[in-house]
């Protein structure tokens, strides 16, 4: 047996034995000695192997698994390979998700020569992955520490493999796995410190990104509004406010005094506000991730929260009103709307999503429309709304709505809903091949061709429009419907409410796409009809 295949297997079995069970592989040759003993291994039925020919691709569908609770590695060969991961790596980084991420290298006497499809792949991730560089049997026993660690892991696992031919095995491995204990004392978490809320200052609830249910019992307890982004896992019960960003702006949002943050809020500039006012103390409930510093000044920073009594209902109750009425006049303006908007897109598949149900959420305009008009949630309906938003980027989106259907097959039903142009960013995540497990996925694109986010923002001021379009609306004009036909990915266009509502209502199961039509050229002036409802 050649040391390449030696140390393949070995590390195989190391991640297998360490829970690693699904398992995304990008083809090339450097990393076939991995490639065959991950067959081998799938084939045992030790673990579930994807492959598919983007590596960018690959890592999202990766991390789509592993923001689901799956315990996934995505596997390439050297070179730029290697390099198209990095985006995938820095989300996993932001958001505080395990992902290992597994590369073939040239052995080291290589490095700092022109040898093809050599770069310097030490480290090449910088401080956002634990790194190892394995040569030999020797070197994979601090990988297999790291590895036993995964279930803590708040942050990626690089393992660079250095591989020399021959590449190919002379036989079948008869897959095991290895289990290693990790080095440090284990008896699962200590419950964090909780630090006690006094009653008194008029006070909300921030629930970001995978801030959590403890920020809904928090606000529960408190008798607090909750500020909960639709990712925040806590967007459920009586104190979410719809329209919290809208009122933040008014004067009953003036009158907050203090605020506890939880998760990494990051879709809204009225929120940004509130936390960078001078007036308003900050509780900070430290998040996940490579940089739990919060970007503006906090009172104080703490692993837990609890209320020693509850400040009452009043203040609830102004904020409940007042959203109601906000909420009222919104669904109004909508319904007037001649057209279907972005907003009823979002609000349509938020209604779609059952009980037991998945929703991945695209970045940019889609995510913030969904903000506005989810539906209200139960508590433990088990509904698992999730979106990349560690960088807040549009990559990968595609991909990782696939990973997370696919992490996730016991969801009543999934669907994901995503702009255009981050469609198009990730169109390669459609390419599964004849042998690939295909996810029951309902992809919602809302194409208004190109990106109409900007068009809310300071570029897309009246005295900017002559450059518009060619700088930030980047209109596209592509047919979708033959994007789709060429990945054999069903498709349907819809252009109204009805349509879009009895599309989703029927699901013809597997891979589908739905493509909202909407405008993008009336975005601004319905935005601020919106903001002028307050």
């Amino acid at each position: 047996m050649s040391d390449s295949t030696r140390l393949a297997r070995n590390l195989v079995g190391a991640m297998v034995g360490a829970g690693v069970h699904d398992v995304v592989l990008a083809p090339g040759s450097r990393n076939a000695p991995l490639a065959f003993a991950l067959h081998d291994a799938a084939d045992a039925g030790l673990l579930r192997l994807h492959t598919r020919l983007d590596e960018r691709s690959a890592a999202f569908l990766a991390l789509g698994l592993t923001k689901v609770g799956a315990t996934a590695a995505v596997v390439c060969t050297s070179g730029t390979a290697v390099a198209n991961l990095h985006p995938a790596v820095l989300e996993a980084a932001h958001a505080g998700l395990g992902l290992v991420v597994v590369t073939a290298d040239r052995p080291a006497a290589l490095r700092g020569t022109g040898a093809s499809q050599t770069t310097d792949q030490v480290r090449i991730f910088g401080g956002a992955a634990v790194f190892h560089d394995v040569a030999t049997d020797a070197d994979l026993a601090d990988v297999r520490h790291s590895l036993a660690d995964l279930p803590w892991a708040e942050g990626p696992l690089h393992v660079n493999v250095q591989l020399s031919p021959p590449l190919v095995p002379e036989d079948r491995w008869q897959a095991t796995a290895t289990t290693v204990e990790s080095p440090f004392v284990r008896k699962g978490r200590k419950a964090p410190h909780q630090f006690e809320l006094a009653p008194g200052p008029r006070t909300v609830v921030v629930a970001g990104d995978d801030a959590g249910p403890r920020a809904r019992v928090l606000a529960q307890a408190g008798g607090w509004p909750l500020l909960a982004e639709p990712t925040s896992g806590s967007r459920t019960g009586d104190n979410p406010i719809r329209c919290y960003r809208l009122l933040l702006d008014s004067a009953l949002g003036g009158r907050i005094e203090r605020v506890v943050v939880a998760g990494h809020p990051t879709l809204s500039r009225p929120v940004t506000r509130l936390l960078e006012r001078e007036d308003v103390e900050v509780v900070s409930v430290r998040p996940r991730g490579t940089w739990a510093e919060r970007p503006f000044a906090v009172s104080r920073t703490v692993e837990a929260v609890r209320v020693a009594t509850s400040d009452g209902g009043e203040w609830l109750d102004e904020w409940r009103a007042a959203d109601r009425d906000v909420s009222r006049a919104l669904d109004r303006l909508l319904a007037e709307e001649p057209d279907l908007t972005p907003y009823e897109v979002a609000g349509a598949v938020s209604r779609a999503l059952p009980p037991g149900g998945l929703l991945f959420v695209g970045a940019s305009s889609p995510i913030r429309d969904l903000d506005l008009m989810v539906a209200p949630y139960g508590v433990g309906d088990r509904r698992k709304v999730i979106a990349n938003r560690g960088l807040a980027g549009i990559d990968g989106t595609v991909s990782s709505a696939v990973g997370a259907a696919l992490g996730r097959p016991d969801s009543s039903r999934a669907l994901a809903l995503m702009g255009d142009v981050t469609f198009l960013h990730d169109m390669t995540g459609l390419v599964l091949g004849p042998r690939e497990e295909r996810p029951d996925l309902t992809i919602v694109v809302v194409n208004d061709d190109g990106g109409s986010i900007f068009s809310m923002l300071e570029q897309g001021a009246q005295g900017y429009a002559d450059r518009y379009d060619t700088l930030f609306g980047t209109p596209h004009g592509v047919d979708v419907a033959s994007l789709c036909a060429a990945t054999r990915t069903p498709h349907l266009r819809v252009g109204s409410l009805p349509e879009l509502e009895q599309a989703l209502s029927m699901p013809n199961g597997g891979l589908e796409v739905i493509e909202a039509a909407v405008r993008r050229d009336n975005r601004r002036e319905l935005d601020a009809r919106i903001r002028a409802l307050v």
